[in-house]
């Protein structure tokens, strides 16, 4: 299920479709991984609300189906794709009732109607004690079938009961709808009438909702308050009114309110949007921009702190409007260095999520509008370096790291200088040198201590714990330790996740299996509950070998398919991790000889089944429970996973 309704660009569409099956890593031909992915498979494959990007999955739906047979997709649309094979299925509207005089039980049948179930449950709701009964029946029946049993149509029409009565809410629709539908002669029936329940709720709102609803349709994933007066206010709306023209639009039901959170139905945005007058879009532009600029830097996730959480999760919702201001940035040359600007401070958000291709997309167009040498292209290629490096291209990452270390040596600037030189020892990690990543590490780690710089120091440690341990597993261990520390006494939890699973590889590899355990299990349950999927495919792949240490090897092969299915999702493989391919092919090894090929490839097969969620709970099901900070720490093992239903231990991962 691909929903596109928050996707503004088409050029984004191959990548959207390729996160939603699990390739986040799709190199330079995200089009070329999809048929790949898919020529063999069996799937149905939903792309929602297409319309504002028909003609781009029109060609995308047509190259899939030709190279994938047995694929089917289902693409809802207010209009048909028009390519060869479509097959168009109308969605019914809800059932109405019958035009002309009923029978003696008139109330009771046209009571089991959804059309007027719905709106008799919405009026309730805006007037409450509403029912059906013989007096209001004849109206209700007309209305609802002069909405032609539209649901969004009919809910917009009965939280007019609070300001008018039945009889005339019936009596304006269809006055109204006589001049609005009128409007529009060439568009479908259902069309016209949607529409013309849209523009009839619009004209009913106030001057200042109007307004706001125009505006609002600029946020394909809602705002808060807070976001709707930094932005929207001015221009005949003053900030003080801005909450009362929301509280209005979420009793017109126009918005819908989800916790802090203002969202529009997207037909209503749409709408909104329409209603935008060119010249007020673009005096809005910078504050949008603006905003969402200051945004991304307040909230970046590459530092230690107590929101680092948060912030992680803010930037996952807000991310559909952070693409729209970066579009913004894009069409206009004088924003172009504000939008390079703010995808490279994303750089650690399109780590983690695993968004590589998205994050090389925005960096990249904005390095082809930011020519000039500068701080801010610097930075961009320094972060589309390490992006490059994660999708297996090290002589572009090389390339980009020698431009940027050449700027900050230019420029004295001793910061960027340490940055570099510990991601070159990154790039001497992935490419097997594993006594020259640990050497630059070390001196990223002097010139970091010497400025005093915590976030610096922080992933230097991250650097030298994670990659270190097979050439020095004792002082990757120190690293780790202090890793830890840092990050639990400055409540960085995301972080501190992979602290512990730095510092539990370490462990494993001085053999102190338990302590790597109860750090990796930790790690999982709380990877498993934000979603960072990176983390959590390397927890599951060490806790296999240490299934596979205590003769569990049925789990261990189960575990091993989970991660494999992981492995796959970001598009890596432990093979080209320096601290895992050693072990990874020997508890492979291991397992399938002491089970038999067959009972090896069916735990295996069940275990890549599994799906994040279930791998999570069978991972940590029946491992030591021991506090991961050590002998009396005080650090939590878990943080913001949840509750979870988890196997007995020794159960197969299929129970």
């Amino acid at each position: 299920m691909v929903e596109l309704a928050t996707l503004e660009t088409g050029d984004l569409l191959e990548s959207e479709v390729a996160m939603a099956l699990g390739l986040r890593d799709v190199r330079h031909d995200p089009m070329g991984v999809l048929v790949d992915h898919l020529s063999h498979k069996r799937m149905l494959l939903v792309l929602d609300n297409c319309e504002h990007l028909s003609a781009v999955c029109a060609r995308f739906v047509d190259r899939l189906l030709r190279s994938a047979p047995r694929l089917q997709v289902l693409a809802t649309s207010r209009q048909t794709l028009r390519i060869s094979g479509e097959q168009v299925l109308a969605v019914a509207p809800l059932s109405t009732p019958d035009p002309g005089p009923g029978c003696g039980h008139k109330v009771r049948e046209v009571g089991r109607h959804d059309s007027v179930r719905l709106f008799v449950e919405r009026a309730a709701g805006a007037v409450p004690g509403f029912r059906l009964n013989a007096r209001n029946v004849a109206p209700v029946a007309e209305l609802v079938r002069r909405l032609e049993g539209i649901s969004l149509a009919i809910e917009l029409a009965a939280v007019r009961l609070r300001s008018m009565p039945l009889e005339r809410l019936a009596r304006e629709l269809e006055e109204r709808f006589d001049v609005l539908v009128a409007k529009t002669p060439t568009a479908l029936p259902r069309h016209q009438t949607m529409r013309a329940t849209m523009e009839w709720s619009f004209r009913l709102c106030s001057a200042g909702e109007r307004r706001l609803w125009a505006r609002l349709g600029l946020f394909p994933s809602g705002a808060d308050l807070e976001t709707a007066e930094a932005v929207c206010s001015g221009d005949g709306i003053d900030r003080l009114e801005v909450l009362d023209h929301l509280t209005g639009l979420v009793d017109k039901s126009v918005l819908v309110r989800e916790g802090s959170r203002y969202r529009m139905p997207e037909a209503l945005r749409a709408y909104g949007r329409e209603q935008l007058p060119p010249p007020e879009e673009r005096r809005l532009r910078p504050r949008y921009v603006e905003h969402y600029r200051d945004l991304v830097k307040e909230h970046r996730i590459d530092r230690m702190a107590p929101e680092q959480l948060d912030s992680y999760l803010l930037l996952q919702r807000e991310l559909p409007n952070i693409r729209v201001a970066l579009e913004m940035c894009l069409s206009e040359p004088a924003l172009a260095p504000m939008e390079l600007e703010a995808a490279s401070a994303m750089w650690c958000f399109w780590l983690m999520g695993g968004w590589f291709a998205e994050g090389r997309y925005w960096l990249g167009r904005g390095l082809e509008r930011v020519p000039q040498a500068g701080r801010c292209r610097a930075v961009g290629v320094w972060a589309d370096s390490l992006l490059a490096l994660r999708q297996g291209q090290g002589a572009a990452a090389m390339r980009g790291l020698e431009e940027f270390l050449a700027f900050a040596r230019g420029r004295g600037e001793e910061k960027l200088v340490a940055q570099g030189i510990r991601s070159s020892g990154v790039v001497a990690f992935f490419a097997g040198d594993a006594r020259r990543g640990l050497a630059l590490i070390r001196e990223a780690l002097t010139l970091h201590e010497a400025m005093g710089d915590m976030d610096g120091i922080m992933f230097d440690l991250y650097v030298g714990a994670a990659y270190g341990s097979t050439e020095h597993p004792r002082q990757a261990a120190e690293f780790g330790e202090r890793l830890l520390a840092l990050c639990e006494s400055r409540r960085a939890l995301v972080f501190r996740a992979y602290a512990q699973l730095a510092l539990g590889v370490a462990h494993w590899n001085l053999g102190e299996r338990r302590r790597a355990e109860a750090l990796l299990t930790a790690a999982t349950e709380f990877t498993g509950g934000i979603n960072d999927r990176w983390c959590l495919t390397q927890c599951l792949e060490v806790l296999a070998w240490l299934a596979g240490e205590r003769d569990e090897h049925e789990r261990a092969a189960a575990l091993l398919g989970a991660a494999h299915a992981m492995w796959r999702t970001v598009v890596a493989s432990p093979e080209w991790m320096s601290y895992h391919a050693t072990w990874h092919e020997r508890c492979t090894r291991q397992a399938r000889a002491a089970l038999g090929r067959s009972a090896f490839a069916a735990a295996f097969r069940q275990g890549s089944r599994l799906g994040p969620q279930r791998a999570v709970a069978y991972a940590v099901s029946g491992a030591p429970r021991e506090r991961p900070g050590g002998p009396g720490s005080k650090a939590p093992v878990t943080a913001g996973a949840g509750d979870r239903r988890r196997p007995r231990p020794g159960t197969s991962p299929a129970g």
